[in-house]
């Protein structure tokens, strides 16, 4: 699923007032960090992380790894911190309602 400007800018402000938690350091992105990783998206849909000063990743790199690992969105990523967002994909537990995309007619 591609996110839209709008789904994005909507996921932004929504990750705003979120708390990190997913740290990777100097192991880098491990077995157990995208289980992590993976179980806070199943129950959250959305998370923030952050990339450690002693990790030999960047914040965009880390981004890009961990998103197709988990098979999630990358939302945004701003100095060593990243958001990701993963749709539930029972609609009954879904969290975040996205807004609708809206094609333009031409």
């Amino acid at each position: 699923m591609e996110l839209t400007s709008k789904q994005r800018a909507q996921l932004r402000g929504l990750a705003n007032g979120e708390d990190v938690i997913v740290h990777i350091g100097k192991d880098g992105i491990t077995e157990n960090l995208v289980k992590q990783a993976d179980g806070a998206l199943e129950a959250r849909e959305l998370i923030k992380c952050r990339v450690l000063e002693n990790s030999m990743y960047t914040a965009r790199e880390a981004c890009e790894e961990l998103a197709r690992m988990t098979h999630s969105e990358q939302v945004q990523v701003i100095g060593s911190k990243f958001v990701l967002y993963r749709q539930n994909r029972d609609k009954n537990k879904r969290k975040i309602q996205l807004v609708k995309a809206v094609s333009k007619p031409l």
